[in-house]
């Protein structure tokens, strides 16, 4: 399943995530697949999209930063699986 996630933190937390950033890399955990990441221009928040079937990783993941950042995780679909819901109501 694929999800899109929100991350966003304020000033006074700004230069922890940061360093935390550089010396990990904030890279996901065994059992999810990040596709993607997009930082702000303004550098308080972004998005990333990710692939798991294990919400557990998941939650990891995020567990890990949430001293530092807030979040909003949306599950999502692509087009083609909508268009095929939207096919199958006919």
């Amino acid at each position: 399943m694929q999800f899109v996630v929100h991350f966003q933190f304020g000033p006074e937390q700004r230069n922890a995530a940061q360093a935390r950033f550089a010396e990990t890399g904030a890279l996901p955990p065994e059992g999810v697949k990040m596709t993607g990441r997009w930082h702000c221009v303004h550098g308080r928040e972004g998005f990333l999209v990710c692939e798991t079937n294990d919400a557990a990783a998941l939650t990891k993941w995020i567990e890990d930063w949430c001293d530092l950042l807030t979040f909003r995780v949306l599950p999502v679909i692509d087009d083609q699986t909508v268009g095929q819901i939207i096919a199958s109501r006919k």
